[in-house]
């Protein structure tokens, strides 16, 4: 079976600075290889045979490092966005879509077994598929609740709140492009909320492996001290 993945590197990463200030944050390396080039050997390694790179900001960079993947022994194209489209927008660019593809922000990684990830979402007939992470957050003060008459009714000192993340990466079925607006930024957010209101709603697998999102100076720096320690294997 064919597999045709796109990976969204159109972004500036604002937030990781001063790391992105002359790379695009995608070519930004951990140890000696940029995170998009781990995405892309991950990718092959897990049958993907046709990679779509979505891209706005430093795009001839991109362009010259990934070229058109005869390096990796898979085929490399791109899809340009003009403008910022966030996340989901610049997949109504791409106009040979298959039946069902994924698509993966440019600063994930993950140990997630992307073919097997791809054959559930197949199999289950999803109209989109969300991976997800549990994360934990502690509230570094004491919480009060209170009710409508100002009275305290529990108090809890420091508590740590569980959630499920999603991992920015999906598998999504081309009618999710019916929702997409043309040339208007369109999140993961609106489209999440858009497949709920019209009775459609995505499927979420948790995860409970490896994954990290490098978005800001301590995940990068968290990211490198990880491939020294071998936690992260590409």
């Amino acid at each position: 079976m064919f597999k045709r993945a796109v990976i969204l590197a159109g972004g500036k990463g604002t937030r990781l600075k001063p790391y992105t200030i002359s790379l695009p944050k995608p070519l930004v390396p951990i140890g000696e290889m940029p995170i998009i080039e781990m995405i892309i050997r991950q990718l092959v390694q897990n049958g993907f045979d046709h990679i779509t790179i979505t891209v706005n900001h430093m795009a001839e960079i991109i362009r010259a490092y990934c070229g058109d993947g005869s390096k990796w022994g898979v085929k490399i194209d791109y899809s340009l966005e003009d403008k910022p489209l966030s996340t989901m927008g610049p997949l109504k660019l791409i106009p040979d879509l298959p039946e069902n593809f994924l698509v993966m922000n440019g600063d994930v990684l993950t140990d997630l077994d992307l073919g097997r990830f791809y054959d559930s979402h197949v199999q289950n007939k999803s109209i989109f598929t969300v991976s997800s992470y549990k994360r934990e957050q502690k509230v570094d003060y004491g919480v009060l609740k209170v009710d409508a008459n100002g009275m305290l009714t529990n108090f809890i000192e420091k508590p740590t709140q569980h959630y499920q993340v999603s991992m920015g990466v999906y598998m999504a079925n081309r009618k999710i492009l019916d929702y997409i607006p043309e040339n208007q930024s369109y999140g993961f957010d609106h489209l999440m909320l858009d497949l709920i209101k019209f009775n459609h709603p995505a499927s979420v697998k948790l995860h409970s492996g490896y994954w990290l999102d490098i978005g800001r100076p301590d995940d990068y720096e968290r990211a490198c001290n990880d491939y020294e320690l071998n936690k992260i294997e590409i």
